[in-house]
């Protein structure tokens, strides 16, 4: 079995494995992994560590840049879980606080993703053939080689950082964050190629945790959601040069500028389709 098929398996026995032993002390008085969730029900954020360890387990297989990009989105992630400040809400809201010289959990988190991007997009390029042109010919041409790798690297990093903060705009619903990464990593599996084993590990993580997920009883939370962003997004930039790169960021940044003023939540109880994915799984009473 290739490592791209193995890596699912891997990813999800390793996940749903580490929320079994966390589980038990999901609801211990003041544990400061327990929220409220929309429905006014206890949860645990717990699920996020176990999704971090199934991410990390099946991108063993895929390298070192998505277990890079796991581990950073999984420690910056729980900086905010754990530290987060009430009053900065969104990107808008930390930015605006770093502008005015506040640093939120929300600004160290931002910084952090950003920092793992980078490297996790830098060990993609560590990896990656030299074009031609950058080895090849006159003192010019290696240097624009070696800008272009620069360039790859810059928008790597910036579409891994901004995939991380991606998917935690959808966690606001049982199972929701976790279906959004799944249709993301699918398509990259199906089709082979480079980055489908880092893809495969976040789909894999995100079955093994999918099912107390959509009971209400667990969720992602920062950790888990930005590393399955970041993940993904370590996965959609291999194989990709600068006009990819700069169409998976210009996507992303739209989305995340479209949620500072669309209630995701809303546009899909709005559209029966997306109404009929979104509650699919879940308990119906």
């Amino acid at each position: 079995m290739s490592r791209r098929f193995s890596a699912l398996p891997l990813g999800a026995a390793v996940s749903a494995l580490s929320y079994a032993v966390l589980r038990p002390g999901a609801h211990e008085a003041g544990s400061r992994w327990s929220r409220v969730n929309h429905a006014g029900r206890p949860v645990t954020l717990l699920e996020g560590p176990a999704h971090v360890a199934g991410l990390v387990g099946g991108g063993l297989l895929a390298g070192p840049g998505p277990v890079v990009a796991a581990l950073g989105g999984g420690v910056f992630g729980a900086v905010d879980d754990l530290a987060g400040d009430a009053g900065a809400k969104g990107l808008t809201g930390h930015l605006r606080a770093a502008a005015r010289g506040q640093v939120t959990t929300g600004v160290v988190k931002i910084g952090g993703l950003a920092v793992t991007g980078l490297v996790s997009a830098a060990l993609a390029e560590s990896a990656r053939p030299a074009a031609s042109g950058g080895e090849v010919g006159a003192f010019p041409a290696q240097r624009t080689g070696g800008l272009t790798r620069l360039g790859r690297v810059l928008l790597g990093g910036a579409v891994v950082a901004g995939c991380a903060n991606l998917l935690n705009l959808f966690d606001l619903r049982p199972g929701r964050a976790l279906k959004v990464g799944m249709l993301l990593g699918a398509p990259v599996v199906l089709a082979g190629g480079p980055g489908a084993t880092g893809a495969s590990a976040a789909v894999g993580a995100s079955l093994g945790v999918l099912a107390p997920d959509l009971r209400g009883e667990a969720m992602l939370g920062d950790t888990g959601a930005n590393a399955l962003g970041a993940v993904l997004g370590a996965a959609l930039i291999e194989g990709r040069g600068v006009p990819g790169r700069l169409a998976l960021l210009a996507g992303i940044a739209a989305v995340t500028l479209t949620s500072e003023k669309v209630s995701f939540t809303a546009l899909i109880q709005r559209t029966p389709w997306l109404r009929a994915l979104d509650e699919w799984g879940r308990p119906t009473t």
